[in-house]
Parts: C-alpha cells; sequence; structure tokens
C-alpha cells in the first residue's frame, strides 16, 4: 500500500478545537479571535497576561547547508514538539508561516510532511488569516505614496535614481522583476525604472517579524528609509506620510496565529521573512507569547546554521531579548553525500541512483559541512543536538558515520522517524534535547553593536562562513560609509548570500575555508533594524520553474483541493 499524501494525511487528522489548545498553553478564550473553526489569532495581550508563569526552554532548530530539495527541517521541528508529549513534556512549536511563491512553485508548501505537519494544512500553505496580503497592501501603499510626492513636485527632493524602495507580491514572477512605471500621460505618474520583490523579501515583513509590540511596529514603520536626496539624506515613510497608514494595515497582521499539529500540540505561526535577503525567522511577538505556554518553545530558523541561525543569534535575540538553550541541527544522509562535491541534486528531479546506494565514504567526505555547523552554533555558546533525519533509502553504516563526526565535535545526536511515525519516531532526539537543555547556556553574540559595519561583517564571514578575507566593491564601501555617517552603523548586519553554500559561491560544497567574499553592495532596512550586505547576484522575485506546481493544484468535484503538496 502506497504510502498516503501529506494531504491525505493532514485531511485524516482529528484537530482538537482551539480554545483547548490555547488552554495548553494557559490562554483563555478571551485571547482568541477565531478565523473560522481551525485558526484562531492571539491577542497581544497575552504578552502581559502569561507574564507571570515561568519561561520556557528556547530550542532553535537549524540544519546543515540544504540541497535545493531541502531536508525536513519543518518537519523535524513538528516531530520534535510532538515527541515532547511522549516524554511528558509540554511543548509549544512557533513556525514562519509560507510563501504562496514556492507553494505554487517548485518548493511547495512548508506545513511538515507526513505524520509531522501542521494542521489544517490548505490553509496555513494557502493565505491562513491574510497576513503576507496586508504586508504587501502596506508595502505598496508606500510605493504608491512614493511615486505620489515625485508626481506632486517633490518637495522631499528625493533623488530618482537613487530610490530604494519598490512593490512587493506574494507570487513568482520572474517579468517583474526590472519594470518601468509612469508610462503614458503626464498625469500618469513620473517615468522611472523600479522592480518587483516577492512579499517574503519586503522590508514591512522583517518588521512584522522583529516588533515587540503595535507601538513598536508603528516607530519601526516610520523608519524606513524609501530613498536618498542627492545629498545623501535619508528619505523615510514617516516624512512621506505614509507610516500611519501601513500601520493601521497591518493592525491585525501583528496578531499570531494558532494552529495545532496532527497530534494537536500548539503551533504558533506568524510572519515570514526571505531567508537569503532577510533574517529568516519567525516572529518575536509569537516567541514572547510562546516562551510562556509551555516546558519547550521550539522555533525554527531558515536554512543552514550558517544564515538562519546566525541571523536567530544576532539579530532576533538581539531585539527579543530571549536567550536559546539548545540549537537542533537537522542532517540528512543525502545532503552530506551531496556535500562531498560528487553528486548533482536538482529541485524537481529524480535523486542519482549512485547517490541512494550505501556509501559511508562519501557521508564522511561530505560531514565536514556537519561539522562547521555544529561549530557555527557553539561559537554562539548554544548546545547542539544533531537529528538525523531518517530516509527509506539511507543505511545504518551511514548514520553510523554521522554520529561518530558530530560526537567528535561534541554534539549530542538522535536518528528520528518522524516523518513516518509521527512524534513517537523523534523522542530519541526530545530526550537528547532535554539533556542539551540542562547544560548552562553561555549564549553571547558574534559581535557587538558598537562595532563598525565592516568589522561586523567580517567577523561573520570569516567565524561562520570560513572566508579568510572581505572585499568591497567600491559601490559597496561608499554605501557602508554613508550607513555609519546617517547613524546605522551600530544595526546588526544580514549578509545576502546563497544558502546552497557555507561561503557565498554556491558552487563551494562541504566547509570551504580560504576563500574570499566579495560584497557588491550594501542596503539598509532601517525600519526592520539591519544592515544586508549582498554577495553574489541575489533573486528577490523568483521565477516560476518548467512545471510550477500551480500547473497541478485544483479543485476537484466535490470542492476540495487537489495537487497540494
Amino acid at each position: 500500500m502506497p504510502f498516503p499524501s501529506d494531504l491525505e494525511i493532514a485531511r485524516a487528522a482529528t484537530a482538537n478545537p482551539l480554545p483547548e489548545i490555547a488552554a495548553l498553553m494557559g490562554i483563555g478564550e478571551h485571547l482568541l479571535e477565531p478565523y473560522g473553526s481551525s485558526l484562531a489569532k492571539i491577542k497581544l495581550e497575552a504578552i502581559d497576561e502569561l507574564a507571570d508563569r515561568p519561561a520556557a526552554k528556547y530550542v532553535v532548530v537549524t540544519a546543515i547547508t540544504p540541497t535545493p530539495l531541502g531536508e525536513g527541517k519543518t518537519t523535524t521541528t513538528v516531530g520534535l514538539g510532538q515527541a515532547m508529549a511522549h516524554i511528558d513534556k509540554r511543548a509549544v512549536i512557533s513556525l514562519r508561516q509560507p510563501s504562496m511563491g514556492p507553494t505554487f512553485g517548485i518548493k511547495g508548501g512548508a506545513a511538515g510532511g507526513g505524520y509531522s505537519q501542521v494542521i489544517p494544512m490548505e490553509l496555513l500553505n494557502l493565505h491562513l488569516t491574510g497576513d503576507f496580503h496586508a504586508v504587501t497592501a502596506a508595502h505598496n501603499l508606500l510605493s504608491a505614496m512614493l511615486d505620489n510626492h515625485l508626481h506632486q513636485g517633490n518637495e522631499l527632493g528625493l533623488d530618482p535614481n537613487n530610490i530604494t524602495w519598490r512593490r512587493v507580491l506574494d507570487v513568482n514572477d520572474r517579468a517583474l522583476r526590472n519594470v518601468i512605471v509612469g508610462l503614458g500621460a503626464k498625469e500618469d505618474g513620473v517615468v522611472r525604472q523600479t522592480g518587483f520583490d516577492i512579499t517574503a523579501a519586503s522590508e514591512v515583513m522583517a518588521i512584522l517579524a522583529l516588533s515587540t509590540s503595535l507601538d513598536d511596529m508603528r516607530a519601526r514603520l516610520g523608519r524606513i528609509v524609501v530613498g536618498y536626496t542627492n545629498s545623501g539624506d535619508p528619505v523615510t515613510a514617516e516624512q512621506l506620510h505614509g507610516a500611519g497608514s501601513m500601520a493601521v494595515i497591518m493592525r491585525e497582521a501583528i496578531k499570531p496565529n494558532l494552529l495545532q499539529t496532527l497530534e494537536n500540540t500548539p503551533v504558533i505561526v506568524h510572519a515570514g521573512p526571505f531567508g537569503n535577503i532577510a533574517h529568516g525567522n519567525s516572529s518575536i511577538v509569537g516567541d514572547l507569547i510562546g516562551i510562556r505556554g509551555g516546558d519547550y518553545l521550539i522555533t525554527e530558523a531558515g536554512f543552514g546554521a550558517d544564515m538562519g541561525a546566525e541571523r536567530f543569534f544576532n539579530i532576533k535575540c538581539r531585539v527579543s531579548g530571549l536567550r536559546p538553550d539548545a540549537a537542533v541541527l537537522v542532517a540528512t544522509v543525502r545532503a552530506l553525500k551531496a556535500h562531498s562535491g560528487k553528486y548533482r541534486i536538482v529541485a524537481g528531479k529524480a535523486l542519482p541512483e549512485d547517490l541512494l546506494a550505501e556509501n559511508p565514504a562519501d557521508v564522511e567526505a561530505g560531514a565536514a559541512n556537519l561539522a562547521k555547523q555544529i561549530e557555527n552554533v557553539k561559537v554562539h555558546g548554544v548546545t547542539p543536538v544533531v537529528a538525523i533525519n531518517a530516509f527509506p533509502t539511507d543505511h545504518p553504516s551511514e548514520h553510523a558515520t554521522i554520529r561518530r563526526v558530530a560526537e567528535a565535535m561534541g554534539a549530542r545526536v538522535a536518528v528520528c522517524t518522524h516523518f513516518t511515525d509521527g512524534g513517537i519516531g523523534a523522542t530519541d532526539l526530545a530526550e537528547a534535547v532535554v539533556d542539551a537543555c540542562e547544560e548552562r547556556s553561555g549564549f553571547r553574540f558574534l559581535y557587538s553593536d558598537s562595532a563598525t559595519l565592516k568589522d561586523k561583517i567580517e567577523a561573520v564571514a570569516t567565524t561562520i562562513y570560513g572566508a579568510e578575507r572581505v572585499e568591497y566593491t567600491p559601490a559597496a564601501s561608499k554605501q557602508l560609509g554613508t550607513y555609519e555617517r546617517n547613524g546605522f552603523g551600530s544595526l546588526p548586519v544580514c549578509i545576502a548570500k546563497t544558502h546552497l553554500s557555507i561561503s557565498a559561491d554556491s558552487s563551494l560544497k562541504g566547509a570551504p575555508t580560504g576563500h574570499t567574499m566579495v560584497v557588491r553592495e550594501a542596503r539598509a532596512s532601517v525600519g526592520a533594524g539591519f544592515v544586508y550586505p549582498i554577495c553574489g547576484e541575489m533573486r528577490t522575485m523568483p521565477g516560476l520553474g518548467t512545471t510550477p506546481a500551480a500547473a497541478i493544484i485544483d479543485i476537484d468535484e466535490h470542492g476540495e483541493i487537489v495537487g497540494l503538496s
């Protein structure tokens, strides 16, 4: 009998009433705003109402450098949260909301998989409570205010050639990467080149994720820099009188969303900042609620430990004031074999047959990546636990190789079968995490606020990425200097680079060292509160593949969704 699809498993699940799920966290029904029968928003008053409850242990789930197929980080996060109940611990899970761009593209949804999923799976992957649409609307309102300001005489003196604010859409559409606006009659606006990014790359999304309250979000929206004058002075959303209306649009979106897993573990889903450009973590307000709702708060950081986890430590924790107790590193046999450099994995295509054959030597060759990512966690003073996400094609000798490498680096290790077995398949991982959280955390940031922007960039590049040095184009050096002069030098950095290598070069597998990282340009997300240096060509608007998921997703004769994965 074939293994059921994720959608079939999700539909067969028995969901508990959301007030019962909220009660597991100590949240009363008066703090819920229902969206139908299976979703609810949590009022921000919950942060204060739960403040006297003991804080949970704080666990971040990250990974080795992923392949284009992904290695099951969300599935492991959900499986770990479910497993806690099997060892008599109460867990709350905190996740990002998936973008519909990947859902209708190649990657598919991000509700977990198999018997470790968040439900309702369809709603999670499609709209949820409309937060992404609110971000899109707020962002594009500011774009409209900006172009209207130019049309009405440009009183602020914005340099049309130095406008950094674009438009966004939650759809993969490469044709919108570069566009000309204002064509037509004089009343149609000022002609200029601009473009669209995907909504997950919007600074408004990063602000949603990093805000600590409604007032904080309003202030951050006002600090957004949309461009610069001819003399290099920043122009903000506040100066364009757009921030207030943006906050009104975002007023409901800042409330986190409450869902549950297949095994009825509470899940907070909120915000979805891009993992390449932004910090790639779920919201702070969600974590401020979840940290008082159980024994363990389990959250997830995007991509590998060199990206999402580094930003979790140095950006999210810097803002929230929360301190992690342990980090789970998800690893798979197939990904470590890929990091040997002997195989090529392409999203949407079958795995090479040789990759599935028993070959612990290739796992050993690629395990340098695992060792480096363990090191990247430990350099922040956090205790690592390696979760081997097991596949049916794995071999015991290959798992043994991973265990030997990880334990040599001082990490605990557990093999997990949560995809096929649900929470019971991750109880060894849960026990290892509980054990790791008992160690005294010596959490530390990688750099201080007072360091220069270049010093911060170089700390990440040399310590986390293994680079020997950093080079800057003249444009990047000029931009960083401008940011320092404008008072943005105290902000943390969020380096935009490929997620397919620890380095900024996607062709370098394993744990490359001695390379030079080139910063091509630098941008400032002042409202969100970070500067992002750009290394290589970063796509902020993905395109659709030859056979995108959108081509097979449909409604059947019973009105049910089909083809969603």
